[in-house]
C-alpha cells in the first residue's frame, strides 16, 4: 500500500459512507489526519498476517497504533500457539482486550478460518468470545482461501449476539457480499466495496 492507495481509500469510504478504513500500522498516522472529522472508523492490524509475534510486541503495536489515531485494532490470533493447545492464546486476546476497551477502542480477532478444521472454527471463535473481543473475523487476506458461508454460520452459532462477525476475504461481488450476509455476518471487509456498492445500485 502506498500513500496515493491511502487517499484513494479514504476518499471512496467518504463517497460511498463505508463504516471503517483498514490500513497497515505504517500508515495510521496519516490516514488519521485525512479522516478527522469524518464519521469513518479507521481501522489497523496487529500481529499481522500470523499471529506469531510475542505477546508484549502486540501490547506495543496497540499502544502505538492508538495513540496514532486508530479506533478499532484487528488481532491476529497466534495460529502456531492454536494449533497447539496453547491456553495462552486466550490469555494473550485477554490482554490485548483490556488495552484495547481501556481506550475506549474496539476489537476482532481474526481466526483466519483457511488454516482451521470446521472443529477448531467453532474453538478459535469461542476463544475469541471469552476473551472479550467485539468481533470475530474470518481472515487476513492472506491465506490460500478467504471468508466461506458455512464458516461464517459456524461462527454466528458459536458466538454470544453481543459479539459480531465479520467476513473478510474474497468477497467480490454483490453475490458475494449477500451471501455473507445471509449466513450472519455483520460486517464484511472486502476491497471491492466500490464495486458491490455500484453492482447494488445498478440491480435497483
Amino acid at each position: 500500500m502506498t500513500a496515493k492507495d491511502v487517499d484513494q481509500l479514504i476518499a471512496e469510504a467518504k463517497q460511498f459512507n463505508f463504516v471503517g478504513v483498514c490500513v497497515p500500522p505504517f500508515w495510521v498516522e496519516k490516514a488519521a489526519r485525512e479522516l478527522e472529522g469524518a464519521d469513518i472508523q479507521l481501522v489497523t492490524v496487529i500481529g499481522f498476517p500470523l499471529g506469531y509475534n510475542q505477546t508484549e510486541v502486540k501490547e506495543f503495536e496497540i499502544e502505538r497504533a492508538i495513540n496514532q489515531g486508530a479506533q478499532e485494532l484487528d488481532i491476529v490470533m497466534n495460529i502456531s500457539a492454536f494449533k497447539e493447545g496453547m491456553p495462552w492464546v486466550k490469555i494473550e486476546l485477554a490482554k490485548c482486550a483490556h488495552l484495547i476497551h481501556e481506550a475506549g477502542c474496539l476489537m476482532k480477532v481474526i481466526i483466519e478460518t483457511a488454516f482451521l478444521s470446521d472443529e477448531e472454527v467453532i474453538k478459535a471463535t469461542k476463544i475469541s468470545c471469552e476473551a472479550g473481543t467485539d468481533f470475530v473475523k474470518t481472515s487476513t487476506g492472506f491465506a490460500g482461501a478467504g471468508a466461506k458461508v458455512e464458516h461464517i454460520q459456524l461462527m454466528r452459532e458459536n458466538a454470544p449476539s453481543n459479539v459480531g462477525i465479520k467476513a473478510s476475504g474474497g468477497i467480490k461481488t454483490l453475490t458475494d457480499a449477500q451471501a455473507m450476509i445471509s449466513a450472519g455476518a455483520d460486517r464484511l471487509g472486502t476491497s471491492s466495496g466500490v464495486v458491490i456498492i455500484e453492482e447494488n445500485a445498478n440491480s435497483l
